[in-house]
């Protein structure tokens, strides 16, 4: 019912950096809290980041505090990562997602209550 598309995934050097895009087709977009989650080869998709509906609370796994950002822009219906001094172990396919009807600044950060799932963007990061 949702789509949702990732862009700007590509290789990068590690400690570079790169910025992933997540359009929403929804044109309510504001109501919806989103996620950043990742998937390397021979792994469980793991979770990255959240945002609420509003952008006003966020949350990150320990991995990527300090270096990765997310943020949106809901008057464009989309969600971004910022990932600044990437690491070889960052590397992985990006999945964004999206689940409606959260409080304000309720976060997200499991994979069974989102309800909507794009298809993934690749980071590599090389050494």
């Amino acid at each position: 019912q949702v789509q949702l598309v990732e862009s700007g995934g590509g290789l990068v050097q590690a400690g570079g950096s790169l910025r992933l895009s997540c359009a929403a087709s929804t044109r309510t977009f504001s109501t919806y809290a989103a996620g950043w989650f990742r998937q390397a080869p021979g792994k469980e998709r793991e979770f990255v980041a959240a945002i609420s509906r509003n952008g006003g609370s966020t949350y990150y796994t320990d991995s990527v505090k300090g270096r990765f950002t997310i943020s949106r822009d809901n008057a464009k219906n989309t969600v971004y990562l910022q990932m600044n001094s990437l690491k070889p172990e960052d590397t992985a396919v990006y999945y964004c997602a999206a689940d409606p009807d959260r409080p304000y600044f309720a976060v997200v950060i499991t994979i069974r209550e989102y309800d909507y799932w794009g298809q993934g963007t690749q980071v590599t990061v090389s050494s």
